[in-house]
């Protein structure tokens, strides 16, 4: 009886040795075994920040669908665009050799369709013919690499589209972020009034709204009352067998209100496609444990 009480005892001790064990700590431990460069960054309520591995260029893939859909908002509100706006869409639009849910649906193209139904297909389900004719409307790769620098985001570069990306996927390594400028965006899009409430709310939505990725950072999240906004990114393999990349970014908004940003990328991968993701997984679970656990401190003390 004597040794359950002791032990009894030690529960809570165990359990705050457990909880103090630092983030960056854990989240090192988890990738330290794994065939990938893997590069992390965390913003907790704004101001607590925790990078893993962010000196590393990380192949954006197409988590830059985040980055054009901002330049976008900032596009259309300068020239007074509305979400209606109908844009034509040519046979020649839809690429026959790319994933294109668009294309799947309208193979004979010939139709008109709003912004806001082509930025459906491209947050929600990462349409790759979808985003290139947003890049035609909106000037190019080269106006939305400009406008994310314009909001003091430098790690990062976007350079070709989707439809080039296919043709030359050495192409895939120019379209680059750090973890940390991933997240910073994350962070301005939440916090900033970069353009009228109507497009930042549909952004919003529609990130919640994501259809890719569900084995990703959403995995361990799904029955936790918490919001979820994300954008990911999947890439094919290069010529030496790795997954070029295979990456998650996004919000995270708690009951209680607090909220955190975070960006995995994971680069040049030999693991399998499942357990990359889970690589994600497992990373959004160690993050969400410590963010839940650090509030439980507060509270407690």
């Amino acid at each position: 009886m004597r040794s359950f009480i002791v032990f009894l005892c030690l529960i809570p001790i165990l359990l705050f040795s457990c909880q103090s064990v630092p983030l960056e700590a854990q989240l090192k431990e988890a990738i330290k075994d794994k065939k990938a460069e893997i590069g992390i960054a965390v913003i907790i309520d704004g101001k607590d920040t925790i990078t893993v591995n962010n000196d590393n260029h990380y192949p954006l893939m197409s988590v830059f669908k985040f980055h054009q859909a901002l330049a976008l908002a900032d596009y259309m509100a300068k020239h007074k665009q509305s979400l209606d706006t109908l844009l034509k869409i040519e046979k020649s639009d839809l690429k026959p050799d790319t994933y294109s849910p668009l294309r799947d649906k309208y193979p004979q193209g010939e139709i008109e369709m709003s912004i806001a139904d082509l930025l459906r297909y491209t947050l929600q389900q990462s349409d790759n013919n979808a985003c290139d004719i947003l890049f035609n409307y909106q000037g190019g790769t080269d106006a939305v690499d400009k406008y994310i620098h314009s909001l003091g985001i430098q790690d990062c570069a976007i350079v070709g589209t989707e439809a080039a990306m296919h043709e030359d996927l050495d192409l895939c390594y120019q379209n680059w972020s750090t973890p940390l400028a991933a997240a910073e965006l994350l962070e301005i899009f939440r916090r900033e009034p970069l353009f009228a409430k109507e497009y930042k709310d549909f952004i919003w939505q529609t990130m919640v709204e994501c259809q890719t990725g569900q084995d990703r950072m959403v995995a361990p999240l799904l029955d936790k009352k918490v919001t979820v906004g994300h954008k990911t990114g999947t890439g094919d393999h290069n010529a030496k067998g790795q997954q070029i990349g295979c990456n998650d970014i996004g919000f995270v908004l708690l009951p209680d209100g607090r909220t955190y940003s975070i960006a995995v990328f994971v680069k040049d991968s030999e693991e399998s496609f499942a357990d990359n993701s889970k690589i994600i997984a497992d990373i959004s679970r160690i993050v969400y444990e410590y963010v839940m656990q650090s509030t439980k401190r507060g509270n407690n003390s």
